[in-house]
């Protein structure tokens, strides 16, 4: 039974510096401490603050830096997709005409066979050297 007295007792003395609305200056700390305290706590905030600072300003630099780059990008998508719609104009026009379809197909069945070649003779190679 002693045991839970000296509990409570404990218990009651952690709440003892509590008044309504915060917590009374104990005895212990004299005023010079809690100015010295205060002090860091200053110090402290001061330091985290200038580093947020710095921190935040690398943001910003990054941030204008990614701009120019994607503001660049735009610009070059714009100038590309001028150069592809010209390049489909020019394809539309050739594949209006009979004789030019006709020449295209010629020239795509040589391409294919020259790759079905190449493909033939690296295969070769492939099987005669390994």
């Amino acid at each position: 039974m002693s045991y839970r007295r000296e509990q409570r007792g404990s218990r009651s003395s952690l709440f003892d510096g509590l008044e309504e609305g915060g917590l009374s200056a104990s005895s212990s700390y004299s005023h010079e401490t809690n100015d010295h305290d205060n002090e860091r706590a200053v110090d402290s905030l001061q330091d985290r603050v200038l580093l947020l600072k710095r921190v935040t300003g690398d943001i910003h630099k990054e941030v204008e830096s990614h701009n120019r780059l994607l503001d660049r990008m735009g610009n070059d998508m714009d100038s590309s997709r001028g150069v592809m719609s010209g390049t489909m104009d020019r394809f539309k026009m050739v594949f209006e005409k009979k004789s030019n379809r006709r020449m295209c197909t010629l020239v795509m069945c040589f391409v294919v066979s020259f790759l079905i070649i190449l493909y033939l003779i690296r295969m070769l190679r492939y099987f005669t050297l390994g």
